[in-house]
């Protein structure tokens, strides 16, 4: 059993079958990649996976717990966090600020009562926000706004940010989307280097074949809804079904 179970997951908007019949697993401590044309349902199902959607039938497992009928905040705490499409930053912030609210929000439980207990968590807050910065190789813009910053360090900040909450599965919706390739390139490194440092599970949705391959273990191909393989990138490449979907190529032409 993989630490994200999807079993018989359905969607349907009026007559439109956006899922059908959906399984996926994914592995603790690797990266799983869903691939597929627009159009696919790979945004339908990462909706499903952080609470913004509840599937029509079938089940979301994590960890041995079910996702559905949870808010995306009970999701996050359960140890699940998403970067989407467009950067979710605070632009008027500087990048130190962005990152503190992570920070804080990661110590839920009990105030403190006195303004001595308070100090040392507002110490501890910012030592971990200064940590996060140094991790994310971005302590020489804690000063900048947010807002100023290329797309390429808006992304590695919103990475750190869903980093400073410490998930257990990191969710990526296209994290390089109308990058330059150095600034892609950039994010696959940091990527990969999360994905040695920390104690982590990545699955990725992207349209970027040089990401998916620079970075997967495993792909999903998802076409009009239905899963059509699942294998290692190896055998993906020249798969005939995949070539279909992608290409337009019969599976027997191919």
């Amino acid at each position: 059993m993989g630490i994200l179970e999807v079993k018989n997951v359905n969607k349907s908007f009026g007559g439109l079958k956006a899922l059908s019949n959906v399984n996926l697993s994914v592995a603790e401590n690797s990266v799983h990649a869903i691939i597929g044309p627009n159009g696919a349902g790979k945004s339908t199902l990462l909706n499903c996976l952080v609470g913004k959607l509840i599937p029509d039938t079938g089940s979301v497992m994590f960890d041995g717990q079910s996702v559905l009928g949870r808010t995306p905040y009970e999701i996050n705490q359960m140890g699940i966090s998403r970067v989407f499409q467009t950067p979710e930053i605070f632009g008027d912030l500087t990048v130190m600020e962005n990152m503190m609210i992570p920070c804080f929000a990661k110590r839920d439980g009990a105030f403190e009562m006195n303004a001595l207990a308070g100090v040392a968590r507002q110490r501890d807050i910012l030592e971990r926000a200064e940590q996060m910065l140094v991790d994310m190789r971005m302590a020489d813009k804690r000063n900048m706004h947010a807002a100023s910053m290329s797309r390429g360090d808006k992304r590695r900040l919103e990475i750190g940010m869903c980093l400073a909450q410490e998930p257990r599965l990191l969710l990526l919706d296209e994290p390089t989307a109308g990058m330059a390739r150095a600034d892609t390139n950039n994010t696959i490194d940091l990527l990969k280097q999360i994905k040695d440092e920390r104690d982590i599970t990545i699955a990725i949705i992207e349209h970027d074949m040089h990401v998916v391959f620079s970075l997967a273990e495993r792909i999903t191909v998802l076409a009009q809804g239905t899963p059509l393989v699942e294998d290692i990138p190896a055998n993906i490449k020249g798969h005939p079904k995949v070539r279909e979907a992608y290409l337009g190529e019969t599976a027997a032409a191919a």
